[in-house]
């Protein structure tokens, strides 16, 4: 029989919500055996921190379509203006009578350009042109995924993977152990893959995998590549199994790394360190979400059968609540364990060794 999580939490007294929620959220890190995740402040401090120890240095980064240029030129007012790049890659100028080619080149490589043509036009006859790249659209990144904040940066100078990521606010605490870079590929011709990335190459793109703790223990540039306009760096979010209740040792969310890898009830358990001494080993539920309704559907799970191989293990998915409450029954289930999950960081997250 399949309750609905309404129905599962009448049994309870509602003056019993709030206390499950303080306590599941009260609950602390434990590392005895088991690799902790880095909490998200931890993570994007270094994030942050490696990002600034391989910042490169500025440089006269080309002009590119879409940009904006503000060209100046000295003593001259009514030349100097705002000036957008065309599609095509070129601008117009005033008394100039052709289009002139401006994508490709760099803020000085223009200056020295038009200079060149005022000479040539008869208009200024020792100009100083100065041309400044007021906003730049010319090499979009778009980060997405489980990262704190999705976002289209604009490539101004040379870029790290590192840089771009702290620019989004870190990963979110959700985020898997792999960061997929998609490459145009005519970009990727002629930038080539790090050693440390793992390229999967198709005609129109190529993908670079590289797994996030690599980038974090060694900052190297074999993992901390430098990143192009028209890349797309995505933070693919893990699967995460929350195990809950007083009647495991260590409730908590685990991130699956290993993704195929089926995780079952008793391998949740196990994760958890086991029961404590009052689980109610009968009374265990799993919450899934129903993706017809949107909403969770309570699952009744005999472990005590499970464990005497009268019934089989039941497999677990992604988001899945694995709740095992205590003999003494004095806490709710389903409004507990939801407005725990939806207060969201005050569950421990931990990541599988």
């Amino acid at each position: 029989m399949v309750l609905t999580v309404r129905g599962v939490s009448d049994w309870f007294r509602a003056d019993r919500i709030l206390p499950l929620a303080i306590l599941l959220i009260g609950i602390t890190r434990v590392a005895g055996g088991q690799e902790k995740f880095d909490t998200p402040q931890q993570t994007n401090q270094k994030i942050d921190r490696l990002a600034s120890l391989a910042r490169a240095h500025p440089v006269d980064t080309p002009i590119g379509t879409g940009d904006l240029l503000h060209i100046d030129v000295f003593d001259v007012p009514e030349l100097s203006r705002d000036v957008r790049v065309s599609d095509a890659g070129d601008i117009s100028f005033p008394l100039i009578p052709d289009r002139i080619p401006a994508a490709g080149l760099t803020p000085f490589d223009l200056e020295s350009k038009l200079e060149k043509l005022l000479i040539e036009n008869g208009l200024v006859s020792h100009p100083n042109v100065s041309v400044f790249v007021k906003e730049q659209n010319s090499a979009p990144v778009s980060v997405v995924g489980a990262v704190n904040h999705t976002m289209v940066y604009q490539v101004t100078r040379p870029t790290t993977l590192l840089e771009v990521l702290s620019a989004a606010g870190g990963v979110s605490d959700t985020a898997g152990d792999t960061i997929i870079v998609t490459r145009p590929a005519p970009a990727s011709a002629a930038k080539s893959d790090s050693p440390g990335a793992t390229a999967n190459s198709t005609p129109d793109e190529q993908k670079i995998s590289i797994r996030l703790r690599d980038l974090l223990e060694s900052g190297e540039s074999v993992y901390n590549i430098q990143i192009y306009g028209g890349d797309t760096v995505t933070v693919p979010p893990a699967g995460i199994v929350y195990i809950l209740g007083f009647g495991v040792t260590q409730p908590g969310g685990y991130v699956l790394e290993g993704h195929g890898e089926q995780v079952t009830v008793l391998k949740a358990v196990a994760l958890a360190r086991g029961f404590t001494t009052f689980a109610k080993l009968d009374a265990a539920t799993i919450m899934r979400t129903n993706p017809a309704t949107g909403q969770r559907d309570s699952i009744p799970v005999h472990i005590k059968e499970i464990e005497s191989h009268k019934l089989d293990d039941v497999p677990l998915l992604s988001n899945d609540i694995l709740y095992v409450p205590d003999s003494r029954g004095k806490k709710a289930l389903a409004r507990g364990t939801e407005a725990a999950l939806g207060i969201g960081s005050g569950v421990a997250i931990y990541r599988l060794p």
